[in-house]
């Protein structure tokens, strides 16, 4: 036994060293020591030796083992180093790399940095909730009525439990009065999921950022000022906005921001941006009478919608929305 070892273990040292490349070394490899490997041969004759002979027999196999596996590392780096060797033969290392092409963030993701700016230089944090919700967070807490066209299932997503991608970030508004007293200052970017038909102004799934303010005297000229300074310092001083009376069931009195889209080729045109208006009391009661507490009463407040996607638009006069979910490279490296 003990000489069979010894054979084995110059035979295979022999096979390894000869191995020419790594196919081979495996090949070398999988024939000592794989399952029907001679090394792996000799080591199953083990329980015909003798029990005396056993300990002395053992550790010459463990150390035939240990030297054949230490020469495949060997010639392993050996022919690894050969192979990268010959993989950069006839190249000029001390050239220059060349150089690849910057890469930038998405139109979407810059107008959403550069809005959160100046929102926080504003006073406001932000906040953040889960994409899919529950009717009461979605709909109850902000005053919708069950007979609202927005509840049915043909302008919301809905899952088999229950549960909806939610239509609006106003959820995360909702879930932060529940948890927080006033007074309120928050922002909520994300995304939000309708059932819209897609088309130049219209996604079915957008982004936008949402706020907040709620504290006592707040004023519908706090909201006015608010979202004019804030569209002038995206946009520049000269910027046009208006505001639309308008109807939302978690605010009163209501208003439709509009700002001019100026883009090149076209006349220019008024393209709404924004939902906003004073917190209805409705919402409030709601609040406290699902948390049972009393923490808003007397409080005023202002809340308003931005569709993000519009918001590129407008800066970069983009004619259609739609060019902001192609991926189209050609289009995405003007922003880089």
């Amino acid at each position: 036994m003990k000489e069979q070892i010894a054979r084995v273990q110059a035979e295979a040292l022999e096979q390894i060293a000869a191995a020419g490349c790594i196919k081979e070394l495996e090949n070398a490899r999988v024939a000592i020591l794989g399952k029907k490997g001679s090394l792996t041969q000799v080591q199953q004759g083990m329980k015909d030796v003798p029990k005396e002979d056993k300990p002395a027999v053992g550790a010459l196999l463990n150390a035939a083992r240990s030297a054949i596996s230490a020469a495949l590392e060997t010639r392993m780096q050996e022919l690894q180093k050969q192979a990268d060797a010959a993989a950069v033969a006839g190249v000029d290392m001390t050239l220059p790399g060349g150089s690849l092409p910057a890469g930038g963030l998405h139109p979407i993701s810059i107008v959403r940095e550069e809005a959160v700016r100046i929102l926080r230089r504003m006073g406001f944090t932000l906040a953040d909730g889960p994409e899919i919700e529950d009717e009461w967070h979605c709909f109850d807490a902000l005053n919708t009525p069950p007979d609202h066209p927005a509840r049915n299932e043909k302008d919301t997503f809905y899952f088999d439990s229950g549960k909806l991608l939610r239509t609006q970030t106003s959820t995360v508004q909702a879930r932060v009065m529940e948890r927080q007293a006033p007074p309120v200052r928050i922002i909520c970017p994300g995304s939000a999921f309708r059932r819209d038909a897609i088309d130049a102004t219209h996604l079915s799934a957008f982004n936008q950022i949402e706020g907040l303010y709620v504290d006592h005297e707040v004023s519908v000229g706090d909201l006015k000022g608010t979202l004019e300074y804030f569209l002038k310092a995206l946009f520049g001083d000269d910027t046009a906005v208006r505001f639309r009376p308008h109807f939302f069931p978690f605010t009163e009195p209501s208003f439709e921001i509009d700002v001019l889209l100026q883009a090149t080729g076209q006349e220019p045109r008024w393209i709404e941006i924004a939902g906003c208006g004073m917190v209805n009391p409705a919402v409030f009661e709601n609040i406290d009478r699902e948390t049972g507490k009393s923490l808003y009463a007397g409080c005023t407040g202002f809340a308003f919608g931005i569709g993000l996607e519009r918001l590129a638009m407008i800066r970069w006069g983009i004619r259609d929305i739609r060019l902001l979910i192609e991926n189209d490279v050609r289009f995405l490296a003007q922003f880089q």
